[in-house]
């Protein structure tokens, strides 16, 4: 069970780590008005996740909602 909780530990600080460079990721896109990010292939990171959500639909986004507030309650 020790395997699992260090597991589940990683998981979560991996996931917290990707939120935090996404969240960077969108604000230097706003601070640079579009031009190039020199660590990032592609200067549109509010466009891609704008795709992403748009793909997603009505339903998509009401999963995405019940899956945050799971992952506010741990």
């Amino acid at each position: 069970m020790e395997m699992l909780a260090t597991i589940k530990k990683w998981a979560s600080e991996l996931a917290d780590v990707v939120v935090s460079v996404l969240a960077l990721s969108i604000v230097l896109e706003l601070l640079m008005k579009g031009s190039a990010i020199p660590f990032l292939p592609t200067p549109s990171v509010i466009g891609n996740v704008t795709d992403v959500v748009n793909t997603l639909g009505g339903q998509g986004l009401v999963a995405i909602w019940v899956l945050y507030h799971v992952w506010k309650a741990k």
